[in-house]
């Protein structure tokens, strides 16, 4: 793996407390807001991090490093590489990196991008490349396994996200990453007729252009084009939830309609049919542009909130670091999305007793990749879990069944940095304080940044950097110190007029005891 030696010497030149380009710029003043400093230190560390992962003559970054940033993994995917890019972006806007080497590096990485294999049906990228030569990949580097190549619905919608953030960061890039973004289209992956019970059309995962060996459903592509692919047999069929991005940008493109917003369940129905779901919903139906919408919400310490299906940070609030949610959704996101750090926060500290807060997929400390969440909080009736143990909260649902497990006791609780990151618009110095115990009490931190996660009362850490859990880091980062600058380059005028008219008409029904957030 190659370094990009010039970088690692500015970003150990700015550690070592010589000039710090980025601090007035990024901050908006020479002295900035309180934290600004932990948060520029971080985001130095985190670059580092992505700098190790990333192959110098592809510009294509790893999936993730050892956290002695010494080896990388051999497989890349389409959001790595997004990630990459708006990392890129603000590592320029906050002076790690000089304009001339950031630009250089997104050059590289877009052109390697035009020599990656594509389906020319859909112009849709597949889910895994090697990182030192772009190559799509058929087997698993580590284990020679078969890989059935795979067009994702929310990989190819990270791509396509930091494609728009180059296109307006970087003129001298913009007709390139206009023609790549332009080339993409989402209809391919959006099903007119919806999921069983929605009243609206939403995405599927994805689609193989051969069977692969679980299951499919052959069909024509949505968008036209005559070929048959294999989508996956299961919708994106979750409000909240990370996919979410793959339809806005289809919405802001003119590909899809803008009700495919109400094609996604906010919980599932109420009702002991839906009994199996983590909690039975209160609620009303709503209707939107003669959609009926069942618009339920879950309960939790005296909050009521709109549920990811995991009841992860990750699920609710990675979309909200590129698009202004809060802003353009007044009686949703803006109420939900406090709610959720609210959440996770009370989990933690209170609930769960664990002294520190944020729940994510990440790196398991104990081996390999879990997914961590709220149990509680999400509609998935067994998990995501915040320990170790995978201690299952199971209540009443009254009048439907008896809970098995209603108030459990919790053991060791895997928090994961990156989630308090995305904390940061909601709750500023919650997450300041949080990340500064994890690590100066856990030692969660190495070369490289945040650990990816860490068991808090084992004290046991996973010792690993994922591409995509430092570039949500890097993308917090820039957006808590230049006021949002990545919403701005992703915005257009086009995605504005098209997607802000149906965000700002929902009404989740979300309520929570702290502050009010009033409308614009």
């Amino acid at each position: 793996m190659k370094r990009w030696v010039s970088t690692v010497a500015a970003v150990g030149m700015i550690a070592a407390g010589l000039t710090w380009a980025g601090s007035a710029s990024a901050t908006g003043s020479a002295h900035g807001r309180p934290g600004d400093d932990l948060l520029e230190g971080w985001a130095i560390d985190t670059w580092t991090s992505l700098d190790a992962m990333t192959d110098e003559e592809t510009g294509l970054p790893s999936d993730n490093i050892t956290g002695d940033l010494e080896t990388a993994g051999a497989y890349t995917s389409p959001t790595n590489i997004g990630g990459y890019l708006w990392s890129t972006v603000t590592a320029r806007d906050l002076g790690i990196l000089s304009a001339d080497e950031a630009r250089d590096r997104m050059a590289t990485t877009l052109a390697t991008l035009g020599t990656l294999e594509r389906n020319d049906a859909s112009g849709m990228f597949y889910n895994w490349y090697d990182p030192a030569t772009g190559a799509k990949l058929t087997t698993w580097p580590e284990s020679g396994d078969p890989v059935y190549p795979f067009l994702s619905t929310v990989d190819n919608g990270w791509l396509a996200a930091a494609l728009r953030i180059v296109r307006e960061a970087e003129p001298s890039l913009a007709g390139q990453a206009e023609t790549f973004y332009d080339s993409m289209d989402f209809s391919a992956f959006f099903n007119p007729e919806g999921a069983p019970g929605l009243p609206a059309g939403t995405n599927r995962g994805g689609f193989w252009e051969a069977p692969p060996p679980d299951c499919s459903t052959a069909a024509p592509m949505y968008n036209g084009s005559g070929e048959t692919v294999h989508y996956t047999c299961h919708h994106y069929d979750t409000t909240v939830s990370e996919s979410r991005i793959a339809t806005y940008l289809g919405i802001a493109n003119g590909q899809i309609p803008a009700t495919a917003l109400y094609g996604t369940h906010r919980t599932m129905p109420p009702g002991c049919d839906w009994d199996w779901q983590e909690q039975v919903p209160t609620g009303e139906y709503r209707t939107y542009d003669g959609f009926e919408v069942w618009e339920g919400v879950y309960a939790y310490a005296g909050m009521s909130f709109v549920p990811a299906w995991g009841g992860s940070m990750f699920e609710a609030l990675m979309p909200d670091l590129l698009v202004p949610e809060e802003k353009w959704g007044p009686r949703s996101w803006r109420l939900n999305h406090p709610i959720t750090v609210a959440v996770h926060k009370h989990h933690g500290l209170d609930d769960a007793g664990y002294g520190y807060w944020g729940f994510s997929p990440a790196s398991n400390p104990f081996g390999g990749y879990s997914e961590y969440g709220v149990d509680i909080a999400g509609m998935r009736s067994d998990g995501y879990f915040s320990d170790a143990e995978h201690t299952d909260v199971d209540i009443d649902h009254a009048g439907c069944s008896t809970g098995a497990n209603p108030e459990p006791e919790f053991g060791d609780g895997v928090v994961t940095p990156h989630a308090a990151f995305l904390a940061l618009p909601y709750d500023r110095e919650g997450a300041l304080g949080n990340l500064s115990r994890i690590e100066d009490e856990l030692g969660a931190y190495g070369p490289g940044g945040f650990y990816d996660s860490v068991a808090v009362r084992s004290g046991t850490i996973a010792e690993r950097y994922l591409s995509l859990d430092q570039s949500m880091i890097m993308a917090a980062i820039g957006n808590a110190l230049t006021g949002d600058t990545l919403k701005d380059y992703f915005v257009d005028r086009d995605m504005e007029e098209r997607l802000r008219p149906a965000m700002r008409q929902q009404d989740f029904g979300s309520s929570w005891r702290g502050p009010a957030h009033g409308d614009e």
